[in-house]
C-alpha cells in the first residue's frame, strides 16, 4: 500500500531512522499493531513522547516513551526568526499545515526539526523486554509518524515549542518587522513646474490672451492684445492673496503666495505701464 504524501514529505526521515536498527520482525509487528489501533493513546510533550500500547492477545497495555533533545531559547530564537521572515512559512503554520521545505529552515540554524539519528533518541518501556525496542517501542514509532503528518505543531511541541506560543512568537516577529519597516513617505509635490512659472511671472509679464473683441478698457494700441483691466483705483490686484493662508508650496526660497503675487500685480497694471516696461513706444501693440 503506498505510504500517505504527508508521511512521504514530512515523517519519512523519522521511521528511515528507526527501521535502520535492522530489527524487521519487531518493526513489521509494531506497524501492523499501529494500524489495528493498539496504541490506546499517545502524548506528546517538551522532549517526551509517552503512549499507552496493547500489543495482540496481552492484559495490559505497557508504557512506551521516546525522548529526544527539546530546543533551548536561542536556538528557536534562531528558527522562529527565520520562520517569520518568510509569509509562505507563516502562512502555512497558521492553516495548520506543516510547510514543505521547513527542514532546511531548522537545518540553517544547525537544528533537525525531527531526530535523524538513533544517538538523538532514546527509549524505554515498562515490558522491560530485550532486545529494545520492543514491539510497543515500535508500534509508538509508527504512531507517532501518523500524528506528525496529520498535525505539524506535534513535532514542534517535541523539541520544546507549543503551538500557541509558536504561533504568537510568530506573530510578534512580523508585527515589530512591520513596525520597524513602515510604509515609504508620500514623495513631496514636484516643484520643477513652480519654478517654470516664476521664471515665466518673473521676467516675461504677462501672458498675452487674445480676446474676440478689439475694443474697450484694457485692450492696448489696435486691440489685439488683452492685457485686464485695471484695478480699481485704490485698490490693490493682489490683495485677494492676503485672505488666506501661505501654502507650503515654494520653489527657490519664495512661497507661491510670492510667485503669485507678482502676476496679481502684473495683470493689475494699466496697459501704458506695461508698454513702457516692456520698452514698447506708445500705440505698438505687444506680440507683433
Amino acid at each position: 500500500m503506498t505510504e500517505p504524501r504527508s508521511r512521504q514529505r514530512f515523517s519519512a526521515p523519522f521511521l528511515t531512522m528507526v527501521e535502520a536498527l535492522r530489527m524487521g520482525p519487531t518493526f513489521a509487528r509494531g506497524r501492523r499493531d499501529a494500524r489495528a489501533g493498539h496504541v490506546r493513546s499517545l502524548t506528546i510533550s517538551s522532549s517526551l513522547v509517552v503512549a499507552q500500547v496493547r500489543a495482540g492477545e496481552e492484559p495490559t497495555a505497557h508504557r512506551a516513551r521516546i525522548a529526544v533533545r527539546a530546543f533551548g531559547a536561542a536556538e528557536w530564537a534562531r528558527v522562529e526568526d527565520e520562520l517569520a521572515t518568510q509569509t509562505r512559512y507563516v502562512a502555512d503554520l497558521f492553516a495548520g499545515r506543516m510547510p514543505d521545505d521547513v527542514a532546511a529552515v531548522f537545518a540553517g540554524a544547525g537544528l533537525s526539526l525531527l531526530p535523524l539519528a538513533l544517538d538523538e533518541v532514546a527509549m524505554d518501556c515498562t515490558c522491560e523486554r530485550w532486545p529494545m525496542p520492543c514491539v510497543h517501542l515500535a508500534a509508538t514509532c509508527y504512531a507517532l509518524a501518523d500524528s506528525l503528518d496529520t498535525d505539524p505543531f506535534g513535532a514542534f511541541a517535541w523539541r520544546g515549542r507549543g503551538r500557541d506560543e509558536l504561533l504568537e512568537r510568530l506573530r510578534q516577529l512580523r508585527g515589530a518587522a512591520a513596525h520597524a519597516d513602515p510604509e515609504p513617505p508620500a514623495e513631496p509635490p514636484d516643484d520643477g513646474d513652480l519654478g517654470d512659472l516664476a521664471d515665466f511671472w518673473g521676467a516675461g509679464g504677462p501672458p498675452a490672451t487674445t480676446e474676440p473683441s478689439p475694443s474697450g478698457p484694457g485692450w492696448a494700441g489696435t486691440g489685439e492684445v488683452w492685457l485686464g483691466t485695471a484695478p480699481l483705483a485704490g485698490g490693490r490686484p493682489d490683495a485677494l492673496l492676503d485672505e488666506f493662508d501661505a501654502p507650503a508650496l515654494g520653489s527657490g526660497g519664495r512661497t507661491l503666495t510670492d510667485v503669485l503675487r507678482g502676476a496679481y500685480r502684473a495683470l493689475g497694471t494699466d496697459p501704458a505701464e506695461i508698454r513702457h516696461a516692456y520698452g514698447q513706444p506708445p500705440g505698438h501693440t505687444l506680440g507683433h
